[in-house]
């Protein structure tokens, strides 16, 4: 028995004394020095013909669905808000879709010493409900990197239809002008409550085009920045659709830089084009007004599609956990004795 043991010990001495000479013979060594005399070269050459690659042909259609999405929900939230009233936070960016807003104590505004208050509400439009994100436009992908003394050199356009055109969309073709810049966010467009019991069924169809084409600018965003490289700061809410981001010192996250402050870039997700805006909703076991004891209890849900739900529109699944639709209402030992009679 004891032969075999040896035995057996010194087959497996062998076996790894066998892998370990074809790992050695196929490993890498590292011990020359790098002669960046020949690579540079190689390295520039390969970075200038990266443009050959763009824009993907697979993509295009892709961008060009992203153009009609925008310019639908832009249209439908147009309307949507001429029969359902938003207000918004003088103070902060919070926003509530409905005729009065909330008294949970959320309010963070810059201008108020005293954080978490109550949040003075005022009417909102569009620009609360879709959060206008613009970024430079280059003239081509691959170009060299915007330093700070050329920032008034470009013009500033939404991220998204920066992310188009370089995919291969022309955002300046006459065919297009209509749909991308006519439907542009603008502030003119306020909530003006206009008698919406007469336009139910119409209303409808309209709340479920709007979901639908939210739903579909966020996919196909999704699926262009898989392709295309887009940058975002991690200190602010700047974004740079590109392979790196720009020089604009424009960052003012901290008070000894100012304006003079430089971008921390990072890679830009989904949210940083197309932000969510998530709001506080009221579910039929809610009270009337929503009060900060309860907040626990209450659901949220993205402002584009608490607007359509109002309307009508059927809600996908995913987002049911979000808005707490089967959740327990607070209970009233937590709310405070008011009438809302």
């Amino acid at each position: 028995m004891w032969r075999g043991f040896m035995a057996l010990q010194q087959k497996l001495g062998y076996h790894m004394l066998d892998n370990a000479a074809y790992y050695f013979s196929q490993s890498r060594h590292y011990s020359k020095k790098v002669d960046w005399k020949k690579l540079r070269p190689m390295i520039h050459k390969r970075i200038g013909k990266r443009a050959r690659d763009y824009p993907v042909e697979a993509m295009v259609p892709v961008a060009y669905e992203v153009i009609k999405a925008r310019a639908l929900l832009i249209d439908g939230i147009t309307t949507l808000l001429k029969s359902i009233p938003i207000k918004a936070c003088k103070f902060c960016p919070e926003i509530f879709i409905g005729e009065k807003g909330h008294l949970i104590k959320t309010c963070r505004g810059f201008r108020r010493h005293a954080k978490n208050q109550v949040h003075e509400w005022t009417t909102g439009g569009l620009n609360d409900i879709l959060v206008p994100v613009e970024t430079f436009h280059l003239r081509k992908m691959f170009q060299d990197i915007i330093k700070h003394d050329q920032r008034f050199d470009f013009d500033r356009i939404p991220a998204v239809l920066e992310l188009c055109c370089q995919a291969g969309v022309n955002i300046f073709d006459e065919s297009l002008q209509s749909m991308i810049w006519k439907s542009n966010i603008s502030e003119g467009s306020t909530a003006t409550a206009t008698n919406p019991q007469l336009f139910v069924d119409d209303l409808i169809t309209i709340a479920n085009g709007t979901l639908d084409a939210w739903e579909r600018l966020r996919s196909g965003v999704q699926r262009l920045l898989l392709v295309y490289p887009g940058k975002v700061c991690k200190h602010c809410s700047e974004v740079h659709i590109g392979p790196s981001g720009h020089k604009a010192r424009l960052c003012g996250v901290f008070k000894h830089e100012s304006w003079r402050g430089t971008h921390l870039w990072k890679k830009a997700e989904l949210d940083d084009l197309v932000p969510p805006k998530v709001v506080w909703r009221r579910r039929c076991q809610d009270p009337p007004l929503l009060f900060d004891e309860g907040r626990d209890f209450y659901g949220h849900a993205p402002a584009v599609v608490e607007l359509c739900a109002q309307a009508g529109a059927v809600v996908p699944t995913k987002y049911f956990c979000m808005m707490k639709f089967n959740g327990l209402g607070p209970p009233a030992s937590l709310l405070p004795n008011i009438s809302f009679s």
